[in-house]
């Protein structure tokens, strides 16, 4: 088995991701089992000013220092469960000690198997708006849905002062379906959790519409390439996604 490398950005996404991995590797190896992983916690804090000021070169440290630790340790592969992270690991993918898994074409894989062709898309401001959903997204023709600019600077404080400090309460959570409600409005036909934040409070027992856990997705698809046989063959960049 390959060894996972999971470099987390937030505690709380990070966290969740781990026990993921360890979850569905026992579900596929028995009992106790599941690969070997590995994980980095640089704390969030100190990008935060680079992500602020839109001084990536601050982030990127960070999460270069993220990914180094875990290779470093073992890793053949990393993963990072913060969507918003992308932005800046596709700038420095090539620079990396070991590839990664894309969170984005991890979720991409999920909804071109549902055959949707409208997906809303929730998470922080920069994941709302910016690139790595854009991009991946445009490649499979698919339309990308984000709530309006007042909703959207709601949740990315909830995401930043609660979910990341561990703090869920129930307006927070009738924030976020509320907003699902929206895009569905809109004809959303499924939603992309796209913090990782986002599935500790919304599940598909109270979204109006069908989620895309980017969380969870990430962690099992991270499993299922340390159990796939095929060798890693890249020094760099990013894995093709195994169904």
């Amino acid at each position: 088995m390959k060894t996972v490398g999971i470099a987390a950005h937030s505690a709380e996404g990070g966290a969740l991701c781990f026990l993921t991995a360890c979850r569905e590797g026992a579900v596929r190896l028995g009992p106790h089992m599941h690969p070997t992983i590995v994980v980095s916690a640089v704390p969030m804090g100190l990008s935060m000013s680079g992500w602020q000021t839109g001084e990536y070169t601050t982030v990127a440290r960070f999460l270069s220092q993220g990914v180094q630790r875990v290779a470093d340790a073992g890793a053949d592969f990393y993963i990072c469960p913060d969507n918003t992270a992308h932005i800046v690991l596709e700038q420095i993918a090539d620079d990396l000690p070991i590839p990664g898994l894309h969170i984005a074409e991890v979720v991409c894989r999920e909804i071109t198997a549902h055959g949707w062709k409208h997906i809303g898309l929730l998470g922080t401001k920069w994941t709302m708006t910016g690139p790595v959903y854009a991009r991946a997204l445009e490649k499979l023709k698919l339309e990308r849905l984000i709530p309006d600019e007042p909703m959207r600077e709601r949740l990315n404080a909830a995401i930043f002062d609660d979910l990341c400090q561990g703090i869920f309460n129930e307006q927070t959570t009738e924030m976020f379906i509320q907003a699902i409600d929206d895009l569905k409005s809109k004809g959303a036909e499924c939603v992309i959790l796209g913090c990782t934040e986002i599935p500790l409070i919304v599940t598909s027992a109270n979204s109006p519409l069908p989620i895309l856990d980017s969380t969870r997705l990430l962690a099992r698809y991270a499993v299922c390439e340390a159990l796939n046989e095929r060798p890693i063959t890249i020094r760099a960049g990013w894995l093709p996604v195994s169904p």
